[in-house]
C-alpha cells in the first residue's frame, strides 16, 4: 500500500471530528476534500457513521473531489512577483533576501525590464487565453523603487496588459511617486511593524541603523482616501504584544487591507524574532477581536487578509485570493518571481535560494522554468503524502505554508512549515465565528458575489 493511501487518499467519504473549542458546536471535516459541517457536539457519533449531514455528503463526494484536486493541480499561473532591484535601503531583521544582495546587489536594466514584460505578456496570453482579466504583475523587494525610473517606464509601457502593483517599505513614496502610481490605479502594499517608532526600529531600520516608522506613516496619511492600498505586519517576538494597537493604528488611519503575517523563518535571521505559536495565537486572535470590536462601533472594516482567506478557504475554497495557504502553494502554480538577473523562480520568498533558480526568462522562458527539477519540487509539495499532515483533519485549510521555510528550517519539502500550531488553532478560531454567524464581519464585502452554494444541510 502507497504512503498516499496510508494517510490522505481514502476511496470515499471519511469524516473526522474536529474539537474547536466552542461551547455547542463541533465540527467535522473529511480531510481528503476539504468537507466540513458544524454539529451539535451531542451528535458528533451520528454525523460520523451516518445521519443526513454525511449521507449527503457522500452523494457530493466525488465532485468536491475533483474540485479540490482541480485548485490543487490543474492551475495556470496568472499572475507574476517582478523584483527590479536586488538592494533595499533596509536591513530588516527577518528578511528573506541575503544581506550581501540588498546591500550591494544590481538593478535590472530599464529595457531588460521592458523585454521581460513583453516576454510575460505573451506568455500569459497564451496560457489565459481570450480573457477580459489581466494577470497580475507585482513589483517586489527587496526595494522595488529603488529602481524607480525603471518600475515606472514599465507600468506606463505595459499598462493596458497588465494589473500592476507595488510592494515597498513605504520610505521612497515621495509625492510625485504617489501621484504617478494612484493615477494608474496601482495597487500599492507598505510595511509597518510597530505603533510606535521603538518597536518598528527594534527589527526594521535603515543599514545605518536609522528609523523609518515616521516616513511610513507620512507615507500612510498621503494615501488615505485611495481605494487599493495595505499594510503589512510581520508579527515577531518585538511586536507581538502590540498587535492590538497595531489595528487601532490601521483603523484610526483608514487603512483598507492589512496582514498580519507571520515572519517567514527561511533564513536564520527571521528564526531569532520567531514567536512561540501559543503566543502567535494569542496575539493574534486578539487583534482579530479588537477588529471586530472597531467595525461593530464605526460600521467600518479593516480586513485582515491573511485570515480573511483561512475563512474564504473553508466557506469557498476556489474563491481564496492568496495562494500560501493549500498545498501545493501558488509557488509555480498561480504565480511565479522574476529576480533581477533575469531568472525565475517559484516565488520570491525562493531568490536567495540558487538551487531554486529554474533558468532565464528571456532566454529559457517560463514553459521551462516549469518543468525545470528546480521548480517542481514546490509543485508538486503534497501535504497528504507526509506526516504530520497527511493526517491532519485541517490540513487543505492550512497547507503546512511555506515550502521555502519548510525546506530551510525543517530540512525538507515533506517537512510542516513553521508555525503548525498557530495554523491549527487559527482554523479553530475560524469555525468559530462561522458558528456565531459573524464570519461575514471579517470578509470583504460582497466576498461571495458569483459564487454558488453547492452543498447545504441544516439539521
Amino acid at each position: 500500500m502507497s504512503l498516499a493511501a496510508t494517510l490522505g487518499r481514502p476511496s470515499g467519504p471519511a469524516l473526522v471530528p474536529v474539537d474547536i473549542g466552542h461551547a455547542v458546536y463541533a465540527a467535522v471535516t473529511d480531510p481528503a476534500t476539504a468537507f466540513w459541517g458544524l454539529v451539535d457536539k451531542t451528535r458528533v457519533n451520528e454525523a460520523l457513521t451516518g445521519g443526513p449531514l454525511f449521507e449527503s455528503y457522500a452523494k457530493e463526494y466525488d465532485r468536491f473531489a475533483r474540485e479540490l484536486r482541480a485548485l490543487r493541480f490543474e492551475l495556470k499561473p496568472s499572475g507574476v512577483y517582478l523584483n527590479p532591484t536586488e538592494r533595499c535601503n533596509l536591513n530588516c531583521t527577518y528578511c528573506y533576501l541575503p544581506g550581501e544582495q540588498r546591500s550591494g546587489g544590481s538593478h535590472m536594466a530599464p529595457k531588460t525590464l521592458v523585454d521581460s514584460l513583453a516576454a510575460l505578456h505573451s506568455y500569459f496570453r497564451s496560457v489565459m487565453g481570450d480573457t477580459d482579466r489581466k494577470p497580475r504583475a507585482i513589483f517586489h523587494g527587496a526595494e522595488p523603487l529603488m529602481n524607480r525610473d525603471a518600475v515606472f517606464a514599465a507600468i506606463d509601457a505595459f499598462a493596458d496588459d497588465f494589473a500592476f502593483g507595488v510592494q515597498t517599505n513605504g520610505t521612497l513614496l515621495d509625492d510625485a511617486a504617489i501621484d504617478f502610481l494612484t493615477s494608474r490605479n496601482v495597487s500599492i502594499g507598505l510595511s509597518l511593524d510597530g505603533p510606535v517608532a521603538g518597536i518598528t526600529d527594534a527589527t526594521r531600520r535603515t543599514w545605518g541603523g536609522k528609523s523609518v516608522h515616521d516616513k511610513v506613516l507620512r507615507a500612510m496619511e498621503k494615501l488615505r482616501g485611495y481605494g487599493s492600498w495595505s499594510v503589512i505586519t510581520t508579527c515577531n517576538t518585538e511586536n507581538l504584544p502590540y498587535l492590538t494597537r497595531m489595528v487601532e493604528l490601521f483603523h484610526a488611519a483608514e487603512v483598507p487591507t492589512c496582514m498580519l503575517n507571520t515572519v517567514r523563518c527561511t533564513l536564520p535571521g527571521a528564526r531569532g524574532v520567531k514567536p512561540a505559536d501559543g503566543d502567535m495565537a494569542k496575539a493574534f486572535f486578539a487583534a482579530l477581536d479588537r477588529t471586530h470590536a472597531l467595525y461593530r462601533e464605526t460600521g467600518r472594516k479593516l480586513m485582515v487578509a491573511n485570515f480573511a482567506n483561512i475563512l474564504l478557504a473553508i466557506l469557498a475554497p476556489t474563491a481564496r485570493r492568496l495562494m500560501c495557504d493549500i498545498s501545493p502553494c501558488g509557488g509555480g502554480r498561480a504565480f511565479f518571481a522574476l529576480a533581477a538577473d533575469g531568472g525565475l523562480y517559484p516565488c520570491s520568498e525562493f531568490i536567495g535560494l540558487p538551487r531554486f533558480n529554474g533558468g532565464k526568462l528571456l532566454t529559457d522562458g517560463v514553459e521551462a522554468a516549469l518543468k525545470s527539477a528546480a521548480f517542481r519540487p514546490v509543485i508538486e509539495r503534497d501535504v497528504d503524502t507526509f506526516d504530520p499532515c497527511g493526517s491532519c483533519a485541517i490540513r487543505h485549510f492550512c497547507g503546512s505554508p511555506c515550502p521555502a521555510e519548510a525546506a530551510e528550517m525543517n530540512g525538507g519539502m515533506d517537512r510542516i512549515g513553521a508555525f503548525c500550531d498557530f495554523y491549527k488553532e487559527q482554523v479553530n478560531y475560524a469555525l468559530r465565528l462561522i458558528a456565531d454567524g459573524k464570519a461575514d464581519d471579517y470578509l470583504w464585502d460582497g466576498w461571495d458575489d458569483g459564487t454558488e452554494t453547492v452543498f447545504k444541510i441544516v439539521n
